[in-house]
């Protein structure tokens, strides 16, 4: 490889890095103005897909006091990994853009344009997120990242999401099962992945002592 050719890498792998850890300022700002340019874009949109789609600037805004300063995985790596990196700014940076984002977008669309059921996927995102951290914050009797939005906003937010799905007539029992069944296991994958690199960490400990 030639020189021109590293610089690009070089460039490319900084562009990315930067990337992975700034995407939850982009996205809070970007949150903010869809709430301001809502009213024009979603004039007539049902109640319904409004519902959905306000999912997503809505955790844009979660994720800012989430993860800010790099908080919620330093807290984490703290609590969970022992000091040890068990959650790393690209493994946080796909969770949340592709892993988040992204499946709120793909679960609008395919309400709008598929069956209205597929919004409870986004609906039931949310939801499962704010009682993960009423749970945790119960468990632990402390605070963690994040749990001020996932009370104060993840709550009305998504309870709103499914009076308003419900209400349309066009949902039934399988579509929630099948939104909180996503839901609970995009969390679920999140916590076997931050499990395995604990274990990881802890082989390599082992085998160097």
């Amino acid at each position: 490889m030639d020189d021109r050719a590293k610089r690009v890498d070089f460039q490319e792998s900084s562009a990315m890095s930067r990337l992975a850890r700034s995407w939850v300022y982009g996205g809070f700002l970007s949150g903010i103005l869809m709430l301001v340019l809502l009213p024009e874009i979603a004039r007539n949109w049902s109640s319904a897909l409004l519902a959905v789609f306000l999912q997503l600037p809505i955790y844009m805004l979660h994720q800012y006091e989430e993860h800010d300063n790099d908080r919620f995985r330093r807290f984490v790596n703290r609590t969970i990994g022992g000091g040890r990196e068990v959650l790393s700014p690209q493994a946080v940076f796909v969770i949340n853009v592709p892993g988040v984002w992204g499946v709120i977008a793909a679960s609008f669309l395919l309400a709008s344009n598929v069956a209205l059921g597929y919004g409870l996927i986004a609906v039931y995102l949310t939801l499962v997120n704010a009682v993960v951290h009423l749970v945790a914050a119960e468990a632990t009797r402390s605070y963690n990242p994040g749990l001020g939005t996932a009370a104060f906003l993840f709550l009305p937010t998504g309870l709103f999401g499914v009076r308003a799905l419900q209400r349309t007539g066009e949902v039934g029992w399988k579509d929630h099962l099948f939104g909180l069944l996503i839901a609970v296991g995009i969390h679920v994958a999140i916590v076997v992945y931050v499990q395995m690199r604990k274990r990881r960490a802890n082989q390599r400990e082992a085998e160097a002592a």
